[in-house]
């Protein structure tokens, strides 16, 4: 089985729109933790567009927060923001879901974050060059394993010299030898070296990169994007709900190697349609199906077990929202199964 992930730095176009958007939700809960807000964020060569809906008794500064993430004072921002939707407001206020769709929650055995192998490395991989090598650019990582070993990665990197990233590459995989295999094939800028990067060589745009916020492309996507969000709306806490009780799940069964979680709402329904676990990967190689209790996934119930009107979302935006050690990360505690 040959199988590929991908991660990008907090300073890809993509991730400074998903930061944008979390940073504004953030400082929305902050002053009203009540607030309802859908933010979405376009930007790029010179202009930053930020639009959507928003329901709050506070006030936020939406142009001065997203200078303040790009870090660029120069550029234009322009707000389009409504007052949310009066039908909307109306089914979340009764303790309805915030929208319809299908959440998929994933746990594995292959890693402590219990996240798919190669995002788990594609991640660390490019936390190691942005983070510990203070490669503080746009970049990307890829991961490619086969059988369990690293047969390939590949690294771009702005303003990087090729040679100086090929040699922090093979210094992460000198640390974690034992999986990676002995021909592994390094790309390392390997369409050249590039100096522009973010938002002077490219558009960014909040929730285009989903599988990179999930669990990589091995596991189904069913609803939409995470940032500027908040958690009414249930392709973002539905989507922690169904990461928690899969890695509840996987906890309570030791010898299940990967546990799926199937979430389906309707628009204003208290009640998901479906709440249903897949595990699979037993010693006899058997599927079992678990039917899950539907009140323990009411949209307010999910809110309050996971604290969800706290100001947490700008640390989810830089890195990925799944295994990084958030509430819903936590195998220990029950609160869905």
């Amino acid at each position: 089985m040959i199988r590929t992930a991908e991660c990008v730095t907090p300073r890809h176009p993509d991730k400074i729109c998903d930061r944008i958007s979390d940073a504004i939700l953030d400082a929305c809960l902050t002053e009203d933790p009540m607030s309802r807000v859908a933010i979405e964020c376009l930007g790029g060569h010179g202009v930053i567009t930020v639009t959507g809906e928003l329901a709050t008794s506070g006030y936020v500064n939406i142009a001065k927060i997203a200078k303040e993430i790009i870090e660029e004072a120069s550029y234009g921002v322009m707000v389009n923001v409504v007052e949310q939707s009066s039908a909307i407001n109306q089914g979340v206020s009764s303790g309805g879901a915030g929208d319809q769709g299908v959440m998929v929650g994933y746990a594995c055995n292959e890693n402590e974050a219990m996240i798919p192998d190669e995002l788990f490395y594609a991640r660390k991989l490019c936390m190691y060059l942005y983070v510990d090598c203070m490669i503080n650019v746009d970049g990307k990582t890829q991961v490619t394993m086969e059988d369990g070993k690293i047969k390939s990665v590949v690294a771009s990197f702005q303003k990087t010299n090729k040679a100086k990233l090929e040699g922090k590459v093979k210094l992460f995989l000198d640390g974690i030898n034992n999986i990676v295999d002995p021909d592994v094939v390094i790309h390392a800028n390997p369409a050249g070296d590039w100096v522009l990067g973010g938002f002077e060589a490219d558009t960014g745009l909040t929730g285009r990169k989903i599988a990179v916020d999930n669990y990589g492309p091995r596991v189904p996507i069913g609803g939409g994007a995470f940032s500027g969000k908040d958690a009414s709306k249930v392709d973002r806490s539905g989507a922690y709900a169904a990461r928690k009780a899969a890695v509840e799940l996987l906890n309570q069964f030791p010898t299940c190697k990967e546990a799926f979680v199937y979430l389906a709402y309707g628009i204003g329904l208290v009640y998901p349609l479906m709440a249903t676990a897949h595990l699979i990967g037993f010693d006899s190689g058997e599927t079992r199906i678990v039917e899950l209790d539907p009140s323990k996934f009411t949209p307010n119930r999910i809110i309050e077990n996971l604290k969800l009107k706290d100001p947490i979302f700008s640390r989810t935006a830089r890195w990925g929202h799944m295994g990084r050690g958030f509430i819903w990360d936590d195998p220990e505690t029950k609160l869905f199964t």
